[in-house]
């Protein structure tokens, strides 16, 4: 694949706890000049990219993030906050406790009701899988596709453990034909990003990926 092609797949992302502002500005930037499906930053920072880089840029955010514990009203706050802000994708964590629970239906209301708050805008759904057992995973992808969400996601990045390949193939076989699926957590290299694509995933959630193929697009233009 071309890094244009790859790059139009990546949300590029700085969730680090001590990003700054000038940061939120370099990596808007670098979305801009190469192409990524959106920026992914904090909640905090939407707002003002949408105002400083208008139709520009995509911006996406977490919701929940990194736990997945908060309440299911608080996540819906932060959902509505960050939508009026101009988030064009929502990426919730689910209550991974709730699950392992056996709580299924808690986790299905939950996406249900912060899909029902975004509408038209993209919601993709972080179900950890490195917390998660094989029959947990399936159980994720019901509560994922019966809550009607655009996207599984793997990881949050935070977790002990990203995406592997596996869970790819696992969430292809169990979830429904609407949902799409986002690799996130520990993609670092182009062959990486190169397999998980190749594998199914329609979206990488991928901090270096601007950094590793940037030379390759240059000299690709």
């Amino acid at each position: 694949m071309k890094a244009r092609e790859i790059l139009a797949h990546v949300d590029h992302t700085l969730l680090k706890q001590t990003a700054t502002w000038t940061e939120m500005q370099r990596v808007a930037e670098e979305a801009i000049r190469y192409g990524t499906a959106t920026v992914m930053v904090p909640s905090c920072y939407v707002g003002r990219l949408v105002r400083v880089y208008g139709a520009k840029l995509k911006v996406a955010t977490v919701v929940g993030f990194p736990n997945g514990n908060a309440s299911t009203a608080a996540k819906l706050a932060e959902t509505a906050q960050a939508l009026a802000d101009g988030a064009a994708e929502i990426d919730m964590v689910i209550n991974v406790g709730m699950l392992k629970a056996g709580d299924e239906r808690y986790v299905t209301e939950e996406i249900r009701a912060l899909k029902a708050l975004c509408g038209e805008r993209v919601l993709k759904v972080i179900v950890e899988t490195c917390f998660l057992t094989q029959e947990e995973k399936v159980a994720a992808c019901r509560a994922v596709t019966e809550g009607g969400a655009d996207f599984i996601k793997t990881s949050t990045g935070f977790g002990p453990a990203g995406a592997t390949l596996e869970d790819i193939e696992l969430f292809r076989a169990q979830v429904g034909p609407g949902v799409k699926i986002k690799a996130a957590g520990g993609i670092h290299t182009r062959e990486e990003m190169e397999a998980y694509l190749a594998a199914g995933c329609a979206r990488l959630g991928a901090s270096s990926a601007v950094a590793v193929l940037k030379n390759a697009w240059e000299e690709e233009a």
